[in-house]
C-alpha cells in the first residue's frame, strides 16, 4: 500500500501529516515506530493524522501518535502544524478552525504574520484530571525518585506534564531522570517531563522528556504546562516567551478557567510517499 505524507515541524518537533479526510486510517502501532526511526523510515516524533470532523462543533478531527507507535491526546506544536496543514493544502478557507482531540476542542488560528495562535484550553490543575496520585492539589509536590526527592509541579494540557524547576538547562538530567519520571507509578497514564529554568518573569527556558518520544527540540503542551506551573507557584507573569532548543514560544494564562494561548511557527519541509506491507 502507498502512503502520502507531509513533511512539517514546529521548532524543529517534527511530524508527518497524513490525510486520512477520504479513509480510514490503518497504520498500526508497530508499523509507526518503525517509519518513526530515523535511519531505517522517514523519521518524526510525531504522526498527526487528518480526519473528518466527529461532530457538528468542529472542523477537523485531529489524532496524534507518537514515535512509539501509541496514540496520545495533545500535541501543542503539532496543532500550529495541523492548522497550517489544513488551510495550505486548501482543505478550509478559514484561518480560525476548531478541531477535537482525544481531549476536547481545541481553536488554532494563523495570524497575520502567518505565526499560528492556539487556543489550547483550560488547564487542568487537580489531580484527578491530570492524572496524577496525589491527596490534594498544590502548587508543587515532591516525588521520590531512585533514592532522591524532586519537586514537582503537575498541569495537564489535554496531556500530563511534570515540571521541575532547574537552575541550567543545559546541564539538566533530561536524557536520565526523564525516562524514570515518565514511567513513575504516580502517574497512571505517565507523563511528560519538563526542566524549567527561570530566566525572569516573563523569560523562561525549556527541555522537555516527552512521553513515548524521548527528548524533542520544542513540546508546545510542555511550554503551555510549564508556564501554568510557574504562574501557580508565584514566579512568573501572565505573559512569558518560553525559549526552547529548537525555537522561541510565546504563552499568555490569565489564570483560573482562562485559556491557554499559544503562538508560534509552523514550517513546511516536503512531501513524500512511500509503499508499505
Amino acid at each position: 500500500m502507498q502512503l502520502k505524507f507531509t513533511k512539517m515541524h514546529g521548532l524543529g518537533n517534527d511530524f508527518i501529516v497524513v490525510n486520512a479526510l477520504d479513509g480510514p486510517f490503518r497504520l498500526d502501532a508497530s508499523l509507526i515506530a518503525r517509519l518513526a526511526d530515523r535511519h531505517f523510515g522517514i523519521g518524526f516524533d510525531q504522526l498527526l493524522v487528518v480526519e473528518a470532523p466527529a461532530s457538528d462543533e468542529m472542523d477537523f478531527s485531529y489524532r496524534i501518535f507518537n514515535s512509539d507507535g501509541g496514540e496520545v491526546e495533545q500535541c501543542g506544536n503539532g496543532a500550529r502544524c495541523f492548522a497550517r496543514y489544513v488551510y495550505e493544502k486548501g482543505l478550509t478557507g478559514k484561518r480560525r478552525i476548531r478541531v477535537g482531540t482525544l481531549s476536547g476542542i481545541i481553536t488554532p488560528e494563523i495570524t497575520a504574520d502567518e505565526q499560528v495562535r492556539v487556543d489550547m484550553g483550560t488547564p487542568q490543575l487537580a489531580p484527578d484530571r491530570i492524572p496524577f496520585l496525589a491527596p490534594a492539589q498544590a502548587p508543587h509536590y515532591d516525588l521520590e525518585l531512585d533514592g532522591e526527592t524532586i519537586r514537582i509541579g503537575a498541569v495537564s494540557m489535554g496531556n500530563p506534564h511534570a515540571v521541575q524547576v532547574v537552575d541550567n538547562i543545559d546541564t539538566a538530567p533530561v536524557r536520565t531522570q526523564g525516562p524514570l519520571i515518565e514511567c513513575h507509578e504516580r502517574f497512571p497514564q505517565r507523563v511528560n517531563a519538563g526542566y524549567m529554568q527561570i530566566i525572569d518573569r516573563s523569560s523562561i527556558r525549556l527541555r522537555v522528556w516527552e512521553r513515548g518520544a524521548g527528548e524533542t527540540l520544542a513540546c508546545g503542551t510542555g511550554a503551555c504546562a510549564a508556564v501554568v506551573a510557574g504562574i501557580v507557584q508565584g514566579r512568573l507573569d501572565d505573559s512569558v516567551t518560553v525559549k526552547l532548543p529548537g525555537g522561541t514560544l510565546q504563552v499568555s494564562w490569565a489564570g483560573d478557567t482562562a485559556p491557554v494561548m499559544m503562538t508560534g511557527p509552523a514550517t513546511f519541509v516536503y512531501e513524500g510517499s512511500l509503499e508499505y506491507t
